[in-house]
């Protein structure tokens, strides 16, 4: 069984000042996906296994105990109306001895923005948002996430921008000064993940004011993108291949679907080969970025670039190919 998983947060969260690392937001987006309304202890596990098995990488712990404690360290800067509010996220973090798991208190003060939402609040993809590899691509993933039923986001003074992605520090120096290098590596950067990892596809504009460039909107518009869509139930037993991730396999398994390929004997041979699983994972990237869309039988050319057909539709075989 395989389900969609889709987080939540306060928007006051989406919007707020704070940095966080790469492997920061990982933790703070799967801990996101483990909230539950009827949970009123307020702590909650992370499973570095399970983790692991989502998003393809390997979590060392001395790197991970690293990165919660800096993530207790840093504070969310939440801007309203009528206050300026200061955040932490957590009360207290346990790492359990040879269990391979984490336990995190949430602090009184974060949980408003984490449950009860109501209306006011950004959802999005967990899969989508682990998958990407910057960690101003995940903000901004999540901040086009917010707007995504408007289809354009609000205009964000620029400064202000960089001060929520945390590129501005307590005294104003700025990273990043000639916008040439913040389009090169922030926005370009993001803007090509997001396009080809996440259901969003954007775009951003600059706006000058004078000379100088004042203001950055994106657009956003949803785009179908079931091999990375879906999430496999974190307790079922994942198929376990030499040298592929469990979530390799599981889009391979969405691909075959989305082509069409549903023969069980045919899906079978196909995901018990890791050079299958490497190809069909490289063929679904190709179809998002456009590389196949004169292709009149996808499925076709991927059985073929399989070597599961021959070439002008010969016949399928029965017995694997061999990884190449």
């Amino acid at each position: 069984m395989k389900q969609t998983l889709e987080v939540r947060h306060h928007n006051a969260i989406t919007t707020a000042r704070y940095e966080y690392s790469e492997l920061q937001l990982d933790l703070f987006f799967y801990l996101l996906s483990k909230l539950r309304k009827d949970d009123t202890s307020g702590v909650y596990e992370i499973v570095v296994k399970d983790l692991s098995e989502i998003t393809g990488k390997k979590y060392a712990y001395n790197y991970l105990r690293k990165a919660t404690e800096a993530m207790g360290s840093r504070m969310f800067e939440v801007l309203t109306e009528k206050s300026y509010k200061q955040l932490w996220m957590f009360q207290h973090i346990e790492y359990m001895t040879g269990e391979g798991r984490i336990e995190v208190k949430l602090s009184e003060s974060i949980r408003p923005y984490l449950f009860d939402l109501k209306n006011n609040f950004t959802s999005f993809e967990l899969l989508s948002a682990l998958r990407l590899t910057s960690k101003h691509a995940k903000r901004i993933y999540t901040l086009c996430s917010q707007w995504k039923d408007v289809g354009e986001t609000k205009k964000f003074d620029l400064l202000d921008f960089k001060k929520m992605l945390g590129l501005v520090d307590a005294k104003g120096n700025e990273e990043y000064t000639k916008v040439a290098m913040f389009k090169a590596k922030v926005l370009d950067v993001a803007v090509k993940q997001i396009n080809e990892h996440t259901d969003l596809s954007i775009s951003y504009t600059l706006e000058k004011k004078g000379r100088a460039f004042k203001n950055v909107v994106f657009l956003v518009e949803p785009q179908a993108v079931d091999v990375v869509a879906t999430l496999p139930d974190l307790g079922a037993a994942a198929q376990s291949l030499p040298g592929v991730a469990a979530h390799q396999v599981e889009n391979a398994g969405r691909l075959l679907a989305q082509l069409s390929i549903t023969t069980p004997e045919l899906v079978s041979q196909i995901l018990a080969s890791p050079a299958h699983v490497a190809a069909c994972n490289k063929f679904a990237h190709d179809l998002k970025t456009g590389k196949h869309t004169k292709s009149h039988s996808l499925s076709g050319l991927l059985l073929t670039i399989l070597g599961i057909k021959k070439a002008s539709n010969g016949p399928l075989f029965d017995k694997p190919a061999k990884a190449r």
